[in-house]
């Protein structure tokens, strides 16, 4: 499974793409989360310290001359498995965490971390790997950029006007990416039984998921705490378990 979380900023895509990733992996699937947003989230969801160190030099070389490709690539004989499992911080529940380091890295460390981190989530084999991603918020080229090795695209979407304006330009620029990708709702801090149909209809997207707003998850995750492990019996969690268990049943051709 290779899936993207994506949405307005404060929409909360972090504490549920951290939250996902957990349980999947509870599931017994190895998985990646990797984090290309600037801003730090997806570790603290996790149950990690905040971790904003990109991959390091040594895990990194310069193209030789007359080779096509990226500037930097991987050191020679490193393989993106091998790089995981060297390089990427472990999580509870046994995920492991990438991140291409946030703003304020050396511009040219995070150059160079940012082209083995593609080649890494390029190269990784999808039949060994999940991959579970929390892009940067807003509109901005998520499905050809950092996303590109997604198959389905999870919009985290409120029931508010902003959030709903901000899911209707990506569902608009799904339908105009040069690849077909599956763009599909995650409907969030739902508190009026209609919160679900609005976001469909106003977003035009399907909604896969319906988090009702509890506050106990979101006090977790302005204590930069993992919901997960804070508070694991709560309404929001048992609907990502919820959305877990439908997309892997869909990717399985599995019916519950």
């Amino acid at each position: 499974m290779r899936v993207a979380f994506v949405g307005k900023g404060g929409a909360g895509k972090s504490a549920i793409a951290g939250t996902f990733a957990r349980l999947l992996a509870r599931q017994g699937h190895s998985v990646l989360a990797i984090d290309s947003d600037p801003l730090p989230g997806m570790a603290f969801s996790l149950g990690l310290d905040r971790d904003d160190a990109p991959l390091p030099d040594e895990a990194i070389e310069d193209r030789p001359d007359g080779e096509e490709g990226p500037r930097y690539r991987l050191q020679a004989g490193l393989s993106a498995a091998e790089a995981v499992e060297r390089y990427a911080a472990t999580a509870p529940d046994g995920v492991r965490f990438l991140q291409f380091g946030k703003i304020r890295t050396d511009p040219r460390a995070l150059f160079r971390s940012q082209l083995a981190f593609r080649q890494i989530i390029r190269e990784l084999p999808p039949e060994q790997w999940d991959l579970v991603g929390d892009l940067p918020g807003g509109t901005r080229q998520p499905f050809t950029g950092w996303g590109v090795y997604a198959e389905t695209y999870l919009v985290v979407v409120e029931p508010m006007a902003k959030s709903l304006l901000s899911a209707r330009r990506l569902a608009r620029l799904a339908s105009a990416a040069d690849t077909p990708v599956r763009v599909v709702a995650v409907a969030n801090k739902v508190v009026e039984p209609d919160d679900a149909e609005r976001v469909a209809s106003r977003s035009g997207l399907e909604v896969v998921a319906s988090v009702p707003f509890d506050r106990s998850f979101a006090e977790a995750e302005r204590a930069g705490k993992a919901p997960l492990d804070v508070v694991p019996e709560s309404e929001a969690v048992r609907a990502v378990a919820c959305l877990v268990e439908r997309l892997t049943h869909e990717r399985t051709g599995v019916t519950s």
